[in-house]
């Protein structure tokens, strides 16, 4: 064999060797933004279970709850009002019109059953909701309080994720990180959109 077909041969290994690694480079790149995309969907699915349960125990309460004991005594033991709105409109002199509305208490769900039945959540366990997917254990941050504007109190909450897995999401101490509500405005919306 002359030196030319022994070259040949280790180039060709060494190509095949750097192909693999190549792609095998780019696979695990696709890999972990699939895992990430997994997760992060399953945080905001959690995220959009507890402003329901937020805005049920601030319908309530009048308020948000501040941390997550509150809001699970609530979801627990809590109950949504079932409540009937009527209109009625009478015919005045000269085409004016009054309406008079009531309102008529049906009675009570209890909010367990409302926000998370087995029908929409069949595998849902309360213990685990407030536990961030993907984060070893960790519970999302709550936050409530009320705020100033236009001279008027309004109530605000926040919950997010303590510990991002997007590395986007974590930069600048957790800026971008994955939250529901907002600490200064009355905002029920989640920054995923």
């Amino acid at each position: 064999m002359n030196l030319s077909k022994v070259l040949s041969v280790v180039f060709f290994v060494v190509a095949i060797g750097l192909g693999y690694l190549l792609w095998k480079g780019v696979e695990d790149v696709v890999e972990d933004e699939k895992r990430v995309a997994l997760i992060e969907a399953a945080i905001i699915e959690k995220l959009q279970m507890l402003r329901d349960a937020e805005l049920a125990f601030h319908a309530s309460n009048g308020r948000y709850a501040e941390n997550w004991n509150e809001l699970k005594s609530f979801i627990q033991s809590g109950q949504i009002w079932l409540v009937q709105r009527t209109e009625t409109t009478k015919l005045l002199e000269y085409g004016k019109e009054e309406t008079t509305v009531t309102f008529d208490t049906l009675g009570s769900v209890p909010v367990i059953d409302s926000l998370f039945n087995e029908r929409k959540f069949p595998d849902f366990k309360l213990d685990g909701l407030a536990v961030v997917p993907g984060s070893g254990g960790k519970q999302f941050e709550f936050f409530a309080d009320k705020v100033e504007r236009n001279s008027y109190e309004i109530s605000v909450f926040e919950i997010r994720d303590p510990a991002p897995v997007n590395p986007n999401r974590r930069l600048n101490n957790n800026e971008k990180a994955l939250k529901v509500g907002s600490r200064t405005d009355a905002s029920t919306e989640g920054n995923w959109k």
